[in-house]
């Protein structure tokens, strides 16, 4: 994975008009061993579908974020982006320049699946029955893992998150007979991090395990393709946009996951520019 997924001034693209109004704002939750950490909430007005849990790339939350949720909760989804540092760096709002990579190195799997658990009990918690996982990069990998039965998670969606081995420690490719569908992958075709052998790879553990899934790639979009301000990956944003909020909209009706497939049963496609 790159050392950074989206820069300080990046914001996510935008899928249309808002359907609701927004309210948001910071909020601090404690996880299951008394730690604090800083998350970003968003309600809408009228809520239409299931909850969003929102996981960062490997800067923890930062405004890319925060505006993330906001588009999210305009479509009538609350939305919660979490941070990973709260027990190395606190709360409080950080400046561009934060060292997360030092922090990053300190945070371990245990203190981050408490938070993404108490990420999810705070989503269900604002009456949220279902919770959908949302995850970018480092997220998007901690979001295919988080997909095992015991976070209770009505689905999962991956956005360029590297599913193999990584620095010795097991991914989502070898956890495939843990986890449980559905699950959208959405990957970048000349992402220089993450191969389409990996990706193939991590297809054939889920069919293997029997876990419902689809996964798209983008031909020719890099790493963190899903950005404002880039014409020449508005379609592929536009397309993966389409799919976050099929994925959604059929997170609460049976049989059916996207509105592009149906996921009861494996897939990928590859989009082109």
């Amino acid at each position: 994975m790159p050392p950074v997924c989206y820069e300080s001034n990046a914001v996510p693209p935008v899928y249309g008009s808002p359907r609701t109004t927004v309210t948001s704002g910071r909020v601090v939750l404690t996880s299951a061993d008394g730690a604090r950490f800083a998350a970003f909430l968003s309600r809408p007005g009228r809520r239409s579908g299931p909850a969003v849990l929102v996981l960062p790339d490997n800067r923890g939350l930062s405004g890319f974020y925060e505006r993330l949720t906001e588009r999210l909760a305009e479509q009538g989804h609350t939305a919660l982006a979490i941070d990973y540092f709260g027990r190395t760096a606190g709360t409080g709002p950080r400046p561009d320049d934060f060292p997360f990579m030092e922090h990053l190195g300190r945070a371990y799997k245990d203190g981050l699946f408490a938070d993404i658990a108490a990420g999810a009990a705070h989503l269900r918690a604002e009456g949220c029955e279902e919770v959908v996982s949302l995850g970018f990069c480092f997220g998007g990998r901690l979001a295919f893992m988080a997909a095992r039965p015991g976070f209770g998670l009505a689905g999962t969606i991956g956005l360029y998150g590297y599913p193999d081995v990584l620095f010795g420690n097991p991914g989502p490719t070898q956890m495939a007979g843990e986890l449980r569908g559905p699950i959208l992958g959405l990957f970048g075709g000349a992402d220089e991090g993450i191969s389409a052998e990996v990706v193939s790879a991590f297809g054939e553990a889920l069919d293997g395990a029997g876990v419902a899934h689809e996964f798209v790639t983008y031909a020719g979009a890099p790493h963190s393709f899903f950005e404002l301000g880039r014409p020449e990956l508005a379609e592929a944003c536009a397309d993966a946009w389409a799919r976050i909020l099929g994925f959604l909209a059929a997170a609460e009706r049976p049989g059916k996951r996207t509105a592009r497939g149906d996921l009861t049963s494996p897939r990928a496609a590859t989009m082109q520019d």
